[in-house]
């Protein structure tokens, strides 16, 4: 990986640590908070090494429309859908139940970075 994408990944991992308890993400969102709103997929893959870094709540970060799409890169079958219901997330058939009440959007709740 490149400085540049390892230093995307850690800003990435720098706002998913502040999605609150009882609320998710989009990789899109965080992507367009970072000033590159077409990085969600490098958002993705950032979630996707993030199983190295212990303090990163990547189970708080879904797709567009509340998909738990990253969740076959958790140990166990459900843990993903597990976390979010242990924080009173509903989830129903790999998605989350009330998604809009449920979304924290990191462009409208942290400073402006740019």
């Amino acid at each position: 990986m490149t400085e540049k994408g390892s230093n995307f990944f850690e800003k990435v991992y720098d706002v998913v640590r502040k999605i609150p308890y009882g609320r998710v993400c989009s990789y899109g969102l965080i992507a367009r908070y970072l000033g590159s709103p077409q990085s969600a997929r490098m958002v993705g893959w950032a979630m996707n090494a993030s199983h190295i870094k212990e303090d990163v709540p990547a189970h708080r970060v879904v797709n567009r429309v509340g998909l738990l799409t990253g969740k076959h890169h958790f140990e166990g079958t459900n843990l993903m859908q597990q976390l979010l219901e242990n924080e009173g997330i509903q989830v129903k058939e790999n998605k989350i139940v009330d998604f809009d009440q449920c979304l924290w959007n990191p462009v409208e709740n942290l400073p402006n970075i740019t």
